[in-house]
């Protein structure tokens, strides 16, 4: 099936399935079933099987899912069967936050580089990278064959980073940076605005307090 038929909410849903299914592989669960799987996640039977049913259905009647099978599966669907070079641009308290987190190589997801405008960083190791001045990136990128980018920046920088970024090849754009970015359609971006997903917290215990 063509994946732009398949829906968002299928796709923003298939990350969460990859992380349940990789604890029950660790813990040596061989088979589940939809059932069993909707009482971990808090989602129904129906929607698994109907989420997976774009994909294929990966299950037998009456057996249920191959834990390990779904989990390969679901991470050929996403990508995580190759490795992914990414750069991360900002070595503020985000951005170093972001290269000492170690779960991203486990993904497949390997930070090959980090660049700031600050001179006061220049040299500072994170995590087998040295922060390296923004003249240099356009041609790392080349060089180190980068695939994704993180924006850990101020938004008023944002924009003119992604040109650039655009320019010297990158394939995505991790964007941490409260703006929207304009950039060809071609160009994968995945927004993360911290403020936003705060907000609907805020919202949550709003909605509580007006019952």
């Amino acid at each position: 099936m063509d994946e732009r038929e398949i829906s968002q909410a299928v796709i923003a849903r298939l990350p969460r399935y990859y992380r349940y299914l990789g604890d029950l592989k660790d813990e040596g669960v061989e088979r589940v079933s939809s059932q069993e799987l909707s009482e971990l996640m808090q989602v129904t039977a129906s929607q698994i099987r109907q989420d997976f049913n774009n994909f294929g259905g990966f299950g037998q009647q009456g057996y249920g899912y191959n834990v390990e099978y779904l989990y390969n599966e679901i991470a050929k669907i996403l990508g995580l069967n190759e490795k992914h070079n990414l750069i991360i641009i900002g070595a503020g308290n985000l951005g170093r936050a972001l290269a000492n987190y170690m779960n991203f190589e486990r993904r497949g997801f390997i930070v090959r580089g980090v660049f700031d405008n600050n001179p006061a960083l220049y040299g500072r190791e994170l995590r087998r990278n040295t922060v390296q001045p923004m003249e240099k990136m356009e041609q790392f990128v080349k060089e180190h064959n980068i695939d994704i980018a993180v924006l850990a920046i101020p938004k008023d920088e944002a924009g003119n980073v992604a040109e650039r970024l655009v320019a010297c090849g990158i394939k995505a754009i991790w964007n941490f940076a409260h703006v929207d970015l304009q950039v060809p359609g071609d160009i994968v971006v995945e927004n993360v605005h911290l403020s936003d997903s705060l907000m609907k917290l805020s919202y949550g215990i709003a909605k509580r307090q007006r019952r």
